[in-house]
């Protein structure tokens, strides 16, 4: 007879991992911002020290009899309706955990340290070469771990993509992945065909770190970003770690001929940071609090960075704090010069510099190669050829490096197949916000007026004081009333382009 177990047992198991995730969490953000070089080697230590105390809680004697007792629909009838959802986590979770060898999940974690330290040597010397047994190594694993993890999936990648995104499959990938390059080509001959380019030079001109630092902390501040719960610092790939709903840290790299890519790229870590920071607190220290599906989380950073900071009516408003901001930088340069050089469509070899319509194909890229690698074995030492065969195909531009080319990314050295196309259907996902949350107030009224917390409370109320207890279907369903439709996407993109292309 299985051992009586209760909600308060439930809880303070999920209390546990999440205290451990946290300080996983805490010990990557340093690794990535402020850790000594030379520590590397001790840093894997202790993330692999921490992976077995968290291995060792979701698979331990008391994991093992809390599945064993709440499996049972008489006991889990017993628990409350949220406590329900956490167990139906907690087992979905368990799953990943129980199947795979203790020691080799240790192991694979102590080399995703390793390969965060190769890759960025990697990037300083521009030599692939240094990061790839690392990457192999990772790949190896992963690879081993498949079979384990595989339910009913059709193919081995799709076994990675169900980790991110639930019910997400190739297949279904595949169909709106071509939609989207069908509307995207259709969009781009035609801006071709009958569009006047904007000259963005006035973009790369110099303004210091200290100015930007100073726009875009007021901006994001503006925008709902609490620094209370929060914090900014320097890295080289810039992201957002949360700990908890009062720990969301925030980071970017500068460069001072290119404002853009600090002002944008903050504004898109600080769309997450918004949704860790709002999260309900019901759910510290659960799953739901740190579980949240990618495409979803990339949708609120994607709302931040491409609904709102691509906007003409947001930058109408903000325009002018950003030029008296900037100095003698744009103090010659109208609006009307400004925006539509903010909008300039052009390929470019990095995906976080990307415009709007050039970025859902650096996406697909990714995409390709990592069913190339997990579907077709494609040998690890072909991925620099592979990757630059693509940029060619798809953007009409070739990689000239390593850093230019593959080892911009940091996801791999963590593991993360199957995290990419998140983005894209972030994207996606977040035009779909706008147009339900436009039917219910005018977005564009109140982004030109500067009145943004309308637009903070709608997806307050919709989408993050869920955080992970609804799937992204629901979520999105919920909030929209349908399911995933790109074309609100490739509406909006046409619409804003044909009138910065003055077509």
């Amino acid at each position: 007879m299985a051992e009586t177990k209760t909600g308060a047992d439930l809880r303070a198991l999920l209390k546990e991992q999440a205290l451990l995730e946290e300080n996983m969490g805490l010990i990557g953000w340093d690794q990535l911002t402020g850790m000594p070089v030379d520590s590397g080697e001790f840093r894997a230590e202790l993330q692999a020290y921490l992976t077995k105390l968290y291995v060792n809680a979701g698979t331990g004697d008391e994991a093992k009899a809390l599945l064993a007792y709440f499996n049972d629909p008489e006991h889990l009838a017993e628990l409350d309706e949220d406590e329900q959802a956490l167990f139906e986590r907690f087992a979905h979770d368990a799953h990943y955990l129980l199947k795979v060898p203790a020691d080799d999940y240790i192991a694979f974690e102590r080399l995703t340290s390793k390969a965060h330290d190769s890759w960025a040597l990697a990037r300083a010397k521009d030599d692939y070469a240094l990061y790839q047994p690392d990457l192999e190594g990772l790949i190896k694993y992963i690879k081993q771990f498949i079979p384990l993890w595989r339910k009913n999936e059709a193919t081995p990648y799709d076994v990675l993509l169900e980790q991110y995104e639930p019910g997400l499959t190739v297949a279904k990938l595949d169909a709106v992945f071509e939609q989207v390059k069908t509307g995207l080509a259709k969009l781009q001959a035609e801006i071709k065909e009958h569009g006047t380019e904007p000259n963005n030079e006035i973009l790369h001109r110099s303004v210091t770190k200290a100015m930007q630092r100073e726009y875009t902390v007021g901006a994001i501040e503006r925008l709902g970003y609490n620094f209370n719960k929060g914090r900014l610092d320097d890295t080289i790939h810039p992201f957002m770690q949360d700990m908890n709903r009062n720990d969301a840290r925030i980071t970017t790299r500068w460069a001072d001929t290119n404002f853009p890519m600090a002002v944008l790229g903050l504004f898109h870590e600080a769309g997450h940071g918004l949704f860790a920071q709002n999260v309900d607190p019901k759910w510290d220290y659960t799953p739901f609090n740190k579980g949240i599906s990618m495409s979803m989380h990339e949708s609120q950073s994607l709302f931040n960075e491409i609904i709102i900071g691509r906007d003409e009516a947001f930058w109408q408003h903000e325009y002018p704090t950003l030029q008296a901001t900037f100095g003698d930088a744009l103090k010659d340069v109208s609006f009307e010069e400004f925006y539509p050089a903010w909008m300039k469509t052009q390929p470019t070899l990095i995906r976080t510099e990307a415009d709007p319509l050039t970025y859902p194909l650096h996406i697909i890229i990714r995409y390709e190669i990592e069913k190339a690698i997990f579907n077709d074995d494609l040998d690890v030492a072909d991925l620099p050829a592979l990757w630059n065969a693509k940029y060619v195909e798809y953007l009409g531009i070739e990689p000239t490096s390593d850093l230019l080319g593959v080892l911009q990314d940091v996801h791999w050295a963590g593991g993360a197949f199957g995290y990419f196309p998140s983005y894209a259907l972030g994207h996606l996902y977040a035009a779909q916000f706008r147009n339900a949350m436009n039917r219910e107030m005018d977005v564009e009224q109140l982004l030109g007026a500067g009145e943004y917390q309308p637009l903070i409370d709608w997806r307050k109320e919709h989408v993050w004081r869920f955080g992970a207890s609804k799937t992204p279907g629901q979520v999105l369903l919920d909030a929209t009333g349908e399911e995933l439709n790109p074309q609100y996407w490739l509406d909006l993109q046409a619409e804003r382009y044909r009138k910065a292309y003055k077509i």
